[in-house]
Order: structure tokens, then sequence, then C-alpha cells
């Protein structure tokens, strides 16, 4: 089974300041919810349509509340929030801690804020402390150089470089680090780090084995599929990372996923199934293209189903095809199917040829 992008995360999402009005065409927010007897979920809104909004988990301890994840940066996000753990009988003063799951900022942002409110410490996994700069310099500056590499029309780049997010200053830095296995300090509660990389190289995932609950971030989510970055030389394999780390979930037995997007779900070894069904169906259509005879990532991202026909694509989701394409092209690179000649544009062939 595929399942298409359609609204997936971007992986630069346009910027609205912080205190911005709020995005007139939203839907309304799904309530807070108890999730279990000391877990509830408070969605945050997001300053774009899909996803609209991020779900932040709240662990209730006898020290005061814990969260997974954090949310944009904005004043209606932080109002929100408020509202949300007012309605649980707490406060924003009294949270402990915040456990982020990965560094993109509609998880990772308002974490500086919140810690500010109540001297709460951060989490994060090392590799995604190390990219925090990425977003600090912004992404304009690294799209000129990627389109080129993919062989880009120059007037697309320049459509992709006026949209793109804009550097955010301060981003405030995480005072705990928790690797693969690591246990965040939440008094009565005892959850596990699972290091999932693809989506960032960090990202982590949360498993609760009393309740059986997996807190996938956005590792697994119940109806998109996330991309992966462009692979560089920290990171040369992102989508065969991602792969790898879908297959680490087999056989855990989850009763329900709690995914930071979207909704809550059950079914997770079926879903980590059509997950990779999507991602295998995407590399094999490169290949194809790698036998018709294309050779740039902007020609072979044409031979890619994408949620619609790629020439159609534009903005976010014109920049994620081509990271993607970018990423399956590396996969093949990394199982020794394909080989590249770099440059701008960068020219891929298969390995026996």
């Amino acid at each position: 089974m595929t399942t298409p992008d359609i609204g997936r995360r971007p992986s630069a999402p346009v910027q609205r300041p912080a205190g911005a009005p709020p995005v007139r065409w939203r839907r309304p927010l799904p309530p807070v919810e108890q999730v279990r007897p000391g877990l509830w979920s408070i969605p945050l809104p997001l300053p774009w349509a899909k996803p609209a909004h991020v779900s932040v988990y709240v662990f209730e301890t006898a020290d005061g509340p814990y969260l997974i994840d954090a949310g944009w940066d904005s004043d209606d996000a932080y109002a929100v929030l408020e509202t949300g753990l007012d309605t649980i009988g707490t406060s924003v003063a009294e949270v402990q801690g915040v456990i982020v799951t990965h560094a993109h900022l509609d998880h990772f942002g308002m974490a500086g804020r919140i810690r500010e409110a109540s001297g709460a410490w951060v989490s994060l996994h090392p590799l995604d402390n190390a990219i925090l700069s990425q977003f600090e310099n912004g992404f304009a500056t690294r799209i000129p150089g990627m389109m080129a590499r993919a062989g880009a029309p120059a007037e697309v780049t320049e459509q992709l470089v006026k949209g793109t997010q804009a550097a955010v200053r301060r981003i405030p830095r995480p005072d705990v680090l928790i690797e693969d296995g690591g246990r965040p300090d939440i008094p009565g509660w005892d959850l596990r780090a699972l290091w999932t990389p693809g989506h960032s190289p960090g990202h982590l995932c949360f498993w609760e084995p009393v309740n059986r609950l997996l807190l996938s971030g956005d590792h697994v989510l119940p109806s998109t599929v996330v991309g992966t970055p462009e692979p560089d030389e920290s990171h040369p394999d992102p989508l065969g990372d991602h792969l790898r780390a879908l297959a680490r979930l087999r056989g855990l037995d989850a009763a329900e996923v709690l995914p930071a997007h979207e909704h809550r779900f059950t079914g997770l070894e079926a879903r980590l199934a059509e997950i990779d069904a999507v991602h295998q169906g995407r590399l094999a259509e490169v290949l194809a293209g790698l036998r018709a005879g294309a050779s740039t990532v902007w020609e072979l991202a044409d031979h890619v189903t994408w949620h619609r026909p790629f020439r159609n694509l534009r903005g976010v989701a014109l920049q994620n095809a081509v990271t993607d394409t970018f990423g399956c092209l590396a996969a093949l690179v990394a199982t020794g199917t394909a080989r590249v000649d770099d440059g701008a544009p960068a020219r891929w062939r298969l390995a026996d040829t």
C-alpha cells in the first residue's frame, strides 16, 4: 500500500514572526485529552496549514509536569499551552522538564521560553543539538547550492529562496543530552529513548512500557510519510538511516502510538509496513529513472510519484521532493547500486555502467 505524503511537515517551513495573528484558515484545534491516567495531550497551533498543530504530551508527577516536545515559539502557541496546562490543573511555571524528540522548531522552538518561565531542564539528542545552528543561520543560503547540484532552473531556485524560512536568532541549547537507551528522569514514569534517525539525525522516540505506548515524534505518523534532509558528509545516507530506524520498531508491542502530528493510532506494525513501502516505491522509481537515462536530481524527481506531478509542485513541496530524491540516490550509492559524479549539477548513473 502506498500512502501519499499530502500534508507532510515542511523541512524548512516559512517562518511567521512570533506573536503574529493566528492563521485565518486554521481549523479548530483538537481538545486537550487525557491519554492515560496521568498522561495528557495538548495540541498547539503551528503557523502553516498542514500539519496545523503539534501535540505536546504532558506527564503528571508529584513534582510537577514533564513535557514531550515544546511546540513552535509564538505568543499564540504559548497562550494555548498555558490554557491547556490550566485545564489539567497545573501551569507553565510548574514544568520540571521538557524532553524534545528532535530539533525542528515546531518541536524545540518554545523550549527556551518554557525554561525561562519555570526553570525546567530541556533535553535533546546530541546529533540534533549539533544542527540547531542550521536554524540560526537560516536556509536561504543553503538552497542555491542544493538546487544547483540538483540541476534545477535558476528561476525555480530564486522563488524557493524568496519563500524559505528566515534565520532564527538566539536559539537556546539543551541542558541534558539523551542518547539511545537513555531514561529521562520523570518521577513515577519509566520512559526509554529509542534513537530513530532519518527525519533528523538525532530524532528520538520514547517507549513507555507500562501502558505500552510509543511516543513517536515525527518518525511514525498515521497518514503522513515524512521526508529526510539533504545528505551531507556528517549524514551521508539519511533515507537509509530512516528505513533502518523504522525496522527497529518492528515487533514492538505497542498498544497505541502517540505521534507529534495528526492523531493517535493503533496498528504500529501495519503502519511501519506502509511507510516502508512508500520509500521502497520511490527508490524503485529513481532506479527506473536512472535506467531510462535520467542523471540529475531534477530529471529523476520527475520519475517519482509524489502527491501531485513533479512539474506541478511549488514551494516547500518542491523542495521536499528534491531533498527526498537526493535521499533516494544517496541510499542507492550506499548499497552500491549507483554512483555519482559530483558537480553543479551532480550526475548519477548505475554502478555497472
